[in-house]
């Protein structure tokens, strides 16, 4: 099995082989009964996450998919991230962000090309890239908060599938 790599990204990613079925290793997902640990099955789709009452806001949950290779082999891919819902208000943050920055460049460029104070749009943009580099980071600190659970999910998985 793979072991989990310590590059820098946010939503770590991961691949193998199994030598079972798809359907075999979804069953044993399926089955596989833990107070630490709530699992879901939808179609080839795994979600393992950690019990609501031992979630903290950064609390990752860890998505497999399988897909067979052969009648007896299967390709189980493995997504870390974190909550959908604190996934999808970081990324509306950095499209908000991003936004702003244009905008920003826009009305400074504007005002630059008609011979108008533009200061102040630049000091938006500074700061509107001080903020992208604040979520970045909210991002990384996350991200740290959630890596013994991470570290806890991927150990499931792997006694689960052996």
């Amino acid at each position: 099995m793979a072991a989990l790599s310590n590059e820098v990204v946010l939503r770590p990613r991961f691949k193998f082989e199994v030598e079972q079925p798809e359907e075999d290793i979804l069953s044993l997902f399926e089955e596989s009964e833990s107070e630490n640990f709530v699992v879901s099955r939808i179609t080839h789709h795994v979600f393992i996450r950690i019990p609501k009452a031992q979630q903290h806001f950064w609390s990752p949950q860890l998505h497999l998919e399988t897909q067979p290779i052969e009648d007896s082999k299967t390709l189980v891919r493995g997504l870390f991230g974190p909550n959908p819902g604190i996934w999808t208000l970081f990324m509306f943050a950095h499209f908000v962000v991003v936004c702003l920055f244009i905008s920003f460049g826009i009305w400074a460029y504007v005002n630059w090309s008609i011979d108008k104070e533009f200061i102040m749009q630049v000091v938006g943009m500074f700061l509107v890239a001080v903020l992208w580099f604040v979520l970045y980071f909210m991002g990384r600190m996350g991200k740290s908060a959630g890596r013994e659970e991470m570290h806890r999910l991927y150990r499931f998985m792997q006694e689960t599938l052996s």
